[in-house]
């Protein structure tokens, strides 16, 4: 799948032809430099390695990488295979690739959110209510389930923990528009990540 890479501007809603408000998200999408071309010659598989937001402290190995391509080393490095078109190494790739009406699959880190209880973490119900003595207990998550048999606890039981900071895909956003002097790339709904987070876009 062919696709670009992106940082998250933030949420806005925009109205459409009938009065309708409607949330979108706003990603500075490229432009991405095609530092690396893989071919099945040398690499066994065809892709396109795009890089994108420059870094500033860089170690040697990344900028003899760059330097090939032409450019200077980058933050975000990723691999998209089934670009139709025929770029080499040095290329630009810009939000241009993308048009109005078309639909996207966008993944992200989510937000993280700490250590968390089972209310938040799974929607649990709490044990009760605030009676009989329980005056602690409401977020509790009650029994789970171990005794002398089995005497453990099972693998993937719902239970407190670390929520969020993980890879998140959502499929099938439809783009908004396309704002191509300013790289900027407006979707329907919401995407993972925090403002400033690294988006991979792809179709």
């Amino acid at each position: 799948m062919s696709g670009l890479i992106g940082k998250k501007i933030g949420m806005t809603s925009i109205f459409d032809e009938n009065g309708k408000n409607i949330p979108c998200t706003v990603i500075e999408a490229g432009p991405c430099v095609v530092t690396q071309v893989r071919t099945k010659e040398v690499d066994g598989y065809e892709a396109l390695q795009l890089g994108f937001d420059d870094k500033k402290t860089v170690n040697k190995a990344a900028e003899g990488h760059a330097k090939k391509a032409g450019t200077v080393a980058k933050r975000k490095v990723v691999e998209f295979q089934g670009y139709n078109e025929d770029y080499k190494l040095g290329d630009s790739v810009t939000v241009e690739h993308f048009s109005e009406g078309e639909f996207v699959d966008i993944a992200g880190t989510s937000k993280g959110k700490g250590f968390q209880g089972v209310v938040k973490r799974h929607g649990f119900g709490g044990v009760g209510q605030a009676t009989h003595g329980q005056h602690n207990r409401l977020r509790a998550p009650g029994s789970i389930g171990a005794a002398s048999y089995p005497a453990r606890v099972f693998k993937g039981m719902k239970m407190a923990g670390r929520m969020g900071g993980e890879r998140v895909k959502v499929e099938n956003l439809k783009v908004l528009k396309v704002v191509a002097d300013k790289n900027l790339l407006v979707v329907k709904g919401c995407v993972p990540g925090h403002k400033n987070s690294y988006v991979i876009i792809s179709k």
